[in-house]
Formats: C-alpha cells, structure tokens, sequence
C-alpha cells in the first residue's frame, strides 16, 4: 500500500501547491463538504501528490480538533511533504482570497446597506451548491466506506445523528475510532496509545497595531472568535450557531438580518465557511475588526493541526491508528453526508430550487469535467432572474 509516501520525495514543488490551494480559496464552492471532495479528487485522484493514507489521516484529525474541517484538511496537507512552511503558507494561500473578498463584500454592504440581490443570488446558488456537495459526499462513501459493514453502521449512525440534532458531536468521532480499533486491532496491553497530542493550548488573542483602534472591542472580538475557533467541531456550518449566540445574543453586534446576511456571504464565496467570521468583524469594526475576527478564528485550528502532526506521522502505521483513523473517517463522511440533509431542508424550499438541485447532480454524473465555478455562476444568473419574480 502506499501511505509510505508521505515520508518520500514529493513529486510536486511547494509553490505547486500552495498554487493549487490559492486557486480553490479563490473557485472552491460548496463549503466543507465540497471543499474536502475536491481536495481528494484533485491532490489523491487525479494528481497524486498525496496518498489515500496521507489524506486520510488529514481528515480524522481535522474531525478530531476543534476548528474548521477544510482550513483543517488543506493545512494537514500541506505539512504531509513540507512540514510547517508547507503547512503556514498553504493555510494563507487557502483563506486569502475569501477574506479579501468578503472584505470587499463588507464595504459595499456598509456602503450601499444590505444586499437585496443577494438573497436572489444565494438562491440560485445554494440549491446548486446541495447538488455539488451530494455528489461529493457521495464518491467520499463509495471510496472511504467501501464494503466494510462496521463502517457503513458508523456511517450510518453519525448521518442519522447530524440530520437529528443538526449539529456535529465530537466525542462520537472519538467513539468510532475506538470501536473499529479495539475491532481491528485489540490492544495487547491495555496501554498502548500513541499520541493523543490534542492538548488543550491555551490560545492568545492577537495583539496589536495602532493606538487610533478601539481597544476594548477588537479584544472583545479576539477573545469571542478564538474560543469560536478553539471549541466548535466539525464543519464550518457548525460554528454558524455558536457565533449566532455571541454576535447576535450576547453581545448584540449584529441583529438578525446582518448576521444571516452574513451567513449567506459565506455561502457564496468560496473558501471555507468560517470566513463570515471576516464579514462580521468588519460590520463590527471595520478593516481591524475583520483581521483580528479571522485571525483569532484561524490561529488554533492552524496550531490544533501542526502540534499533533508529527505524531500522527510517526505513529500514524500502526494498525491500532490505521484502524482508529479508519473509525473515525467513517464517521466523518457520515455526519458530512448529514450535513448535506441539513444544509438542503435550508436550501431547497420550492419547486425551482429542487429542479436546480437535481440538474447539478445531473450534469456532474454526466460531464465529469465540468468545472464548479460554471455551474455556480448559471445558478447565480438563474437565482437573479427567477428570484424577483417568485418574491415581488
């Protein structure tokens, strides 16, 4: 098998890769789901860059740490061949360009106040966004599932619970990886574990730039976004939640049609979800406000994936991780097949919207190239045109 090569020469440069991830921040639609499907069929599939067993171990300890499943994923990754520069600049070049754009996105929506065409476009857009994320969660069960009856029971399990509480648990991520080790692999000695390298690191806000800035919101902010990115699980949907009880709640920044305004600008930018994180620090506070808001969110999730990843290379062979590793992906591609369930009651809430849903699945099965970005854009103009007529 050739999970061996992650300790080989890469047959890829660096810039290569960073390249690459720079290119899905700035076309990478569909959120976490979609975002780690892609990842697979292009650096696993198609390229070869990363092994099966090297993209794996990624997305169980993406699932394990708290924080954003993809920025998670596209990080691990980086480190696989290039340790911690490949893990630094491959986790810039992937948020970069969502951040700059909801930036822009934030300004014109302070300037012209709210978005009206953006309900038109997020309704075309999101119910083709379903489409793209089933077919991605689809070929991520048929590849990581597979016959295994323990897995599918896992699977099955964690789609069932996402869609119930529409919420990801992280200790039954935890849970699956120890039934299908103790399975697998029973321990000889009761005490043979590896590294269970998830400490709990104490995260320090970001601190500062210029004495002009308000001083006691931007830490307000800091502290907020980085337990945000230090206790939520999971997708990026899952911080949604969270951030509703402080933004909105709590701390009353936002009221409720900024805060799913908010949402909904994740939504159609590409890139990871968390960066409406970005939009709201803005409508807070400004250009700072935004920066501190996503760098507080981002920082664990980076250090969450570079601290126990020696650890998972190192130890990463053993049959007892193999078999824990393998738990917990199941488990993973479970509650992502959930989170498409959960995602779609939102999404698809006519008939047009559905028939849109149904064609992108339709066009993926059938043109197996056809880029992301060209169906994201005819929903966008569908949404735009059909949108005003159905609500005026």
């Amino acid at each position: 098998m050739a999970p061996q090569q992650g300790t080989d020469r890469p047959t890829y440069t660096l810039w290569q890769m960073v390249a690459y991830f720079l290119r899905l921040g700035t076309l990478g639609f569909g959120g976490p789901v979609a975002l780690a499907g892609y990842m697979h069929r292009d650096l696993v599939e198609r390229r070869g860059w990363i092994t099966d067993g090297d993209y794996k171990e990624g997305l169980a300890l993406a699932q394990l740490a708290p924080g954003p499943l993809a920025a998670q994923l596209a990080i691990y990754l980086g480190y696989v061949h290039y340790r911690i520069r490949g893990a630094t600049l491959v986790g810039l070049a992937f948020v970069l360009p969502s951040f700059l754009m909801v930036l822009g996105l934030g300004w014109a929506y302070v300037r012209f106040g709210g978005l009206t065409w953006m309900q038109s476009v997020f309704y075309g857009v999101g119910a083709a966004v379903i489409g793209i994320i089933a077919i991605s969660a689809y070929k991520l069960t048929t590849k990581s599932v597979g016959r295994d009856k323990l897995l599918w029971a896992i699977y099955l399990t964690l789609a069932a619970v996402t869609v119930i509480t529409e919420s990801e648990i992280a200790w039954l991520f935890l849970a699956a990886g120890v039934v299908v080790w103790f399975w697998r692999a029973p321990p000889k000695w009761l005490r043979q574990s590896g590294a269970n390298a998830l400490a709990a690191t104490q995260m320090p806000a970001a601190s500062g730039l210029f004495s002009t800035l308000d001083w006691p919101l931007l830490s307000q902010l800091g502290v907020f976004f980085a337990k945000a990115g230090a206790f939520v699980f999971g997708s990026g949907l899952a911080i949604v939640p969270f951030l509703y009880g402080g933004v909105v709640t709590e701390y009353h920044w936002l009221n409720e049609k900024q805060f799913v305004d908010a949402v909904a600008v994740a939504m159609i930018t590409p890139g990871p979800v968390v960066i409406t994180v970005g939009f709201i620090g803005y409508l807070v506070a400004g250009l700072p406000g935004a920066c501190v808001a996503a760098l507080a969110t981002f920082l664990p999730c980076y250090l969450f994936t570079i601290l126990p990843a020696p650890y998972f290379k190192k130890y990463g062979k053993l049959p007892a991780i193999l078999a824990f590793v393998d738990g917990v992906t199941a488990a993973a591609i479970g509650a992502i097949t959930g989170a498409v369930i959960v995602l779609a009651k939102r999404s698809i809430v006519d008939g047009p919207t559905l028939l849109l849903a149904l064609v992108t699945v339709a066009l993926l099965l059938k043109f197996k190239k056809l880029p992301e970005p060209v169906i994201i854009s005819g929903a966008a103009v569908i949404g735009l045109a059909v949108y005003p007529m159905l609500h005026h």
